[in-house]
């Protein structure tokens, strides 16, 4: 398997997929904060909006089609939702727009979203690129949280 985890630190996604990865396979762990190192996962610190970030991670995937990109990226928030709404989907969406790009077809990409203005829009994306798309809510997330994740199924290629 090859797997792509952005926003990864402090590193739990990483190093439970990274452990059912494992040696054989590919694992690649990003995040703009530094990582404590992993077995079996490639880390590349800095900032996923940037283009020279980006081309690090694809250069590490090479031409390897990939199963599941992991994105549990989010804006440093400020409290203000019109402000945090924005920048939130703005993460989401080139998190979705690189799944797009490298997944393989029935592929999985698991996203953080929070719901507010741009959700429905996003949501209507994913279901045009996977066959399944299931909304939900970790029991760790406190309940008046719009914190949610997608979990797209069967990428249609």
């Amino acid at each position: 398997m090859t797997v792509v985890d952005l926003g990864s630190a402090p590193g739990g996604w990483s190093q439970v997929a990274g452990s059912l990865v494992g040696s054989d396979g590919i694992m690649i762990a990003s995040d703009i904060l530094p990582m404590d190192s992993i077995p079996d996962v490639t880390f590349i610190q800095g900032d996923f909006t940037e283009e020279s970030v980006f081309e690090q991670i694809m250069d590490v995937i090479q031409e390897r089609p990939v199963d599941l990109v992991i994105s549990d990226m989010a804006p440093n928030m400020s409290g203000m939702r019109d402000v945090d709404q924005p920048k939130s989907m703005y993460l989401v969406e080139l998190a979705l727009d690189m799944a797009r790009q490298v997944l393989s077809p029935g592929g999985c990409f698991l996203t953080k979203v929070f719901q507010g203005e741009g959700f429905q829009p996003y949501m209507a994306e994913m279901r045009s690129s996977f066959n399944t798309v299931l909304t939900r809510k970790p029991s760790s997330s406190r309940a008046r949280s719009r914190e949610t994740y997608l979990l797209g199924k069967g990428f249609k290629g």
